[in-house]
């Protein structure tokens, strides 16, 4: 009965609270790295046994970083099917907004035909890099994964997927079997309030989230250069831990330029973010802050709190110069270990390669149409900032004294005083952003086009793009989207863009292209070349900075129209009238 009695405890807090990178085609390399440690002693409540462990394996669209197919849990133990899990949700998933659910229902898992090597390290049980990294990357291992997750393995490994690994632990906590990602053991501690890093903090804060990370970036995840022997915050784990990646060859179509955290555009409002963690609590009576000196401006953030052993996202809004530059960006902190003191920005300008002055005349025989490059959507991302409030607790210290009455009496006193022996009790307020967008591609008014989705080649096209960001946050921790970049196919997707101007700015923002300066009447359009073939036109365009202070979000967009003829056939040529 306490056992049960548990279960349902766990649940209802849940419900009240709402790579590895390397190339396999066959075999192949792979450049994951792990690190762990020791495990501390646990108890009869709370408990982990060395190599119950599993892994969970994710197929991931690569152009637009989606999830194909249902996660599979990969294990050499055999889970009691009643254990309590959340369900077959993946890293990349919580990452764009799936929520931690409580799942009651049986445990599904897959014993591999090869078995899988050992994952988390213990005292008692090693792992080899070497091993992982091989049985990953074999072919017949490839095979199963397919197979499992009911994908063909041809298309599976044609360069166009990848392989999203996270380590699973079995663990008892509170008395109660649970099974979790290193992802889920964290959004989960948050929910606790630390509750499970007290009792399992070398396990879910270390060897599980250590277990496997990545050596370069890759699906918008960092790589870590962090510790790789101690102990971990749920912030850092949550960015940056317990994932492994793998590649089937390389994507065919290069995009253009990227942005990143560490490229602004000129005239934009950015924010500059980095993550302070601390071994130790660091409470109101000594609060930290932390300083970004900007082009000559210093910017400090105050106030802040955090509990043992965690950690924050600390940030500052601003807006970058009107000129192209790079700048470096130094950061300190009064308190605790700041993940970086330098940062260097890139800040750009982006309205300096619109396409050329179409002609008549222009001609491209040898065009080929080329594949419409994929850029990693990033549309949401979430957050948190803690708070801190004094939990009172006083105790009676007493301090007894004799007092003499006669030669033989007297009493005692106790003149003691109340002492608040209380504690600080720390919150994390949560938020979250998600950015939509939606785009419209119409021929250009003036064109005698009949049809909204056809068009003749030689006349302009209109690109309108909505976007709407929702978000829980204050308006000091982000932005709505402020850029909108097209790209078209005449080009190969590079080297002329056009810019959009805003149309209407704020967390819905609408944007039209800027006007042609080739066009006669400075229509807001883009001239399709009068050589184009028939067929599909695709422009692509990217959504960017809309700011948050884990980065920037951004989408990218595309619509086709048909191209069905060319302007030529509009005109008509006639002798001159004889006299």
């Amino acid at each position: 009965m306490k056992k049960i009695k548990s279960v349902l405890l766990i649940i209802a807090v849940l419900l009240c609270i709402f790579p590895y990178s390397g190339y396999a085609d066959g075999t192949g390399d792979g450049n994951i790295d792990h690190g762990g440690g020791g495990m501390g002693s646990g108890s009869d409540q709370n408990f982990w046994n060395t190599h119950d462990e599993g892994v969970r394996v994710t197929i991931i669209r690569d152009s637009d970083q989606t999830t194909v197919t249902s996660p599979v849990d990969f294990t050499n133990r055999t889970p009691p099917n009643a254990i309590l899990h959340f369900g077959k949700v993946s890293k990349l998933q919580y990452t764009h907004g799936a929520h931690l659910t409580p799942n009651t229902g049986v445990y599904t898992y897959v014993h591999p035909q090869k078995e899988l090597p050992f994952i988390i390290k213990s005292k008692s049980g090693q792992t080899s890099i070497e091993e992982i990294k091989s049985y990953f990357t074999d072919e017949l291992v490839v095979q199963y994964i397919a197979e499992a997750s009911h994908v063909d393995y041809d298309t599976l490994t044609n360069g166009n997927y990848k392989l999203l690994l996270e380590p699973i632990a079995y663990i008892t906590f509170q008395g109660v079997k649970m099974a979790m990602t290193a992802h889920e053991a964290a959004l989960y501690d948050q929910i606790l309030s630390g509750g499970l890093r007290s009792k399992m903090v070398s396990l879910t804060h270390q060897n599980l989230p250590l277990a496997i990370f990545l050596e370069t970036p890759d699906l918008g995840f960092p790589a870590w250069d962090g510790p790789t022997d101690s102990r971990v915050s749920n912030d850092q784990i949550i960015s940056s831990l317990g994932l492994g990646i793998v590649r089937f060859k390389d994507a065919s179509t290069t995009p253009p330029p990227t942005e990143t955290r560490l490229q602004y555009r000129t005239d934009t409002d950015v924010i500059t973010s980095v993550h302070l963690s601390t071994s130790t609590q660091i409470n109101p009576k000594a609060p930290a802050s932390v300083t970004f000196s900007i082009m000559g401006s210093n910017y400090t953030v105050t106030n802040i709190v955090i509990p043992d052993g965690d950690s924050q996202v600390v940030w500052v809004k601003w807006r970058t110069p009107s000129k192209a530059q790079t700048t470096t960006i130094h950061i300190t902190s009064s308190n605790g270990c700041l993940s970086e003191s330098t940062i260097t920005a890139s800040i750009v300008y982006i309205n300096q390669n619109p396409p050329p002055d179409p002609k008549a005349t222009d001609q491209n025989t040898s065009y080929v149409p080329p594949s419409v490059p994929s850029y990693s959507n990033r549309t949401s991302a979430s957050w948190g900032v803690w708070s801190a409030s004094w939990h009172e607790y006083w105790v009676w210290i007493s301090n007894w004294h004799w007092y003499t009455t006669g030669k033989d009496t007297g009493y005692w006193q106790d003149n003691g005083h109340w002492r608040d022996d209380g504690w600080w009790d720390y919150t994390r307020a949560s938020y979250m952003s998600t950015l939509y967008g939606t785009q419209s591609l119409l021929p250009d008014p003036k064109s005698p086009s009949l049809l909204s989705n056809q068009m003749k080649s030689g006349y302009g096209i209109e690109i309108n793009t909505t976007t709407a960001l929702s978000s829980n946050a204050p308006s000091s921790h982000i932005t709505g989207a402020q850029h909108a970049v097209s790209y078209f196919p005449e080009y190969a997707y590079q080297n002329y863009w056009r810019l959009h101007d805003i149309k209407t700015s704020g967390y819905s923002a609408s944007f039209w292209l800027k006007p042609n300066e080739y066009s006669t009447y400075q229509s807001r359009v883009h001239f399709t070349p009068i050589w184009f073939p028939n067929g599909s036109y695709t422009p692509m365009t990217r959504i960017l900075d809309a700011w948050t202070p884990e980065g920037m979000l951004t989408i990218q967009l595309q619509k086709s129209i048909t191209i069905s003829g060319n302007l030529f056939s509009d005109w008509h040529v006639a002798p001159e009238n004889p006299k």
